[in-house]
């Protein structure tokens, strides 16, 4: 299969441009590095070409389809590491997603995977886990305003396609989120701060099957990816400190959540276990793991968040 992937340099768009390379697909991959590193770029060979640029220059993308005919498109790419800039939100988030919709219309692409931010839902859900009918309140950030407005266009077109509203995705790799800023400030025996907020951490690698089943036609509209469990922020500071190897944990510096951030984020993954199958998810202990060898070997980059920071 040719397969179009957006996102090529990022933590999920990486690992799925090698996984379909391996597997003997022909795939094209385009990241900007606006938040991707190119140590994740993988060699060009006979099956894989990676394109520097963004999905919000049309003309670019127009001659990418026109030149490589993708039969499905892996829509990884997002804007999410400054939550003041609402304009490059907009261009790579929702101009962005109209770019490769127009395209997929236009050559006969015929499905594109989207992944979605389970901020979707806002900061306060009604219940817990959040079910897939649960009211959208993407009013808690640029990130979700325009991730939302990008799922909006992709169900208002008639083109086949898949979304995954994901868990909190960690691992080799992750520039985003808590796990490279614990193991940062840990490293460099600066102090941490953590909230009461709970998450649901999945690793990376559990994805990648998931995504490629949908790539081959599994599934269809959207779907929530996670493990139905969540824990507190603190544990995963404390995974970290044990991954490293550190006498004692340090004590965090505990504070409350400020008013952007949500208590807990987990979702309802029943119907994805009902189309997808059952899904082994690795426990967090070596999925901290895997990542702490990642950063040891290449370095921590990022430690991005789409949220106001109170780090200091």
């Amino acid at each position: 299969m040719r397969v179009l992937v957006t996102g090529a340099a990022g933590q999920v768009g990486s690992h799925v441009v090698d996984a379909l390379v391996e597997r003997g697909d022909d795939v094209v991959g385009i990241d900007n590095f606006a938040t991707g590193r190119r140590i994740h770029v993988r060699d060009a060979d006979e099956r894989y070409r990676f394109v520097e640029g963004t999905i919000a220059d049309r003309n670019l993308v127009e001659s990418l389809f026109g030149e490589f005919g993708p039969e499905a498109v892996v829509h990884t790419a997002a804007s999410y590491k400054d939550p003041d800039d609402w304009v490059e939100d907009v261009r790579t988030n929702v101009h962005g997603m109209v770019n490769l919709v127009d395209s997929c219309m236009s050559t006969g692409s015929k499905r594109l995977v989207y992944f979605q931010t389970a901020l979707i839902y806002g900061v306060k859900p009604l219940v817990n886990p959040v079910p897939l009918d649960h009211p959208r309140r993407v009013d808690n950030s640029s990130y979700a305003i325009s991730k939302g407005a990008a799922e909006d266009y992709l169900s208002l077109s008639s083109l086949d396609h898949v979304t995954f509203r994901l868990a909190n995705v960690i691992g080799p790799r992750n520039v985003s989120g808590p796990l490279p800023i614990f193991y940062q400030r840990l490293s460099n025996g600066q102090r941490c701060f953590v909230t009461p907020a709970r998450r649901d951490f999945v690793f990376v690698g559990d994805l990648v099957p998931a995504v490629i089943a949908a790539v081959d036609g599994t599934g269809s509209g959207a779907y929530h990816f996670s493990s139905g469990t969540d824990v507190p922020i603190e544990t995963l500071y404390g995974t970290v400190a044990e991954g490293l190897g550190l006498d004692e944990v340090p004590e965090p510096d505990r504070r409350p959540l400020s008013d952007d951030d949500a208590p807990s984020i987990l979702l309802d993954p029943s119907r994805t276990i009902e189309d997808f199958g059952p899904i082994r998810f690795t426990p967090l202990s070596e999925t901290v793991a895997r990542a702490i060898d990642y950063y040891r070997h290449h370095g921590v980059s990022g430690g991005y968040t789409h949220l106001k920071s109170d780090e200091s």
